[in-house]
């Protein structure tokens, strides 16, 4: 009888965790900025920087000041920005007021965060993003979404410049 508790618990935990991640990947991304789109598909963005990965690659930092980002319910936006490899959008960074009820909702749409000591942040993980929950002021706090098909596209990209040095000699 408790192997049989134990099994149904485990079982339920997984579904949740899948439910969670299932809510993540379909909504890959900010409101209407997706993750792995190109960002002329975002609404009034401007280029903010160029900036150099450690591995050498040139990403560009954009930054959006549309009204349709500025708010998460009644959470005032300070900054979206948007960071891209190759036009396509790698990273999201929502950048917002601290307010208990943002982490409550974000809880209540995709599940309980998992909190990550190493980085002290917490995260929703999905198959093809990270979504992390950060405190970065005493009354501000970073979401930040990553993509993984575009980092392994990254890691493919340098990985085929390496190749090609060696192939070159």
């Amino acid at each position: 009888m408790k192997t049989q508790c134990i099994t149904l618990s485990l079982l339920l935990f997984h579904f949740m965790v899948v439910a969670q991640s299932a809510e993540l990947e379909k909504r890959n991304g900010y409101k209407d900025i997706k993750l792995g789109s190109h960002i002329d598909s975002v609404k009034e963005c401007s280029f903010k920087q160029e900036i150099t990965n450690k591995e050498g690659q040139v990403l560009k930092v954009y930054e959006t000041k549309h009204s349709d980002y500025l708010k998460i319910g009644e959470v005032k936006v300070d900054e979206v920005e948007l960071t891209t490899y190759n036009g396509l959008i790698y990273s999201i960074k929502v950048t917002a007021e601290k307010d208990p009820r943002l982490m409550k909702g974000m809880e209540m749409a995709l599940g309980k965060a998992e909190w990550d000591v190493r980085n002290d942040q917490f995260f929703w993980k999905a198959t093809s993003l990270l979504l992390t929950f950060k405190s970065i002021e005493k009354n501000k706090v970073d979401l930040t979404y990553t993509s993984y098909p575009i980092v392994q596209k990254m890691k493919s990209d340098l990985k085929k410049k390496v190749e090609e040095i060696a192939d070159d000699f």
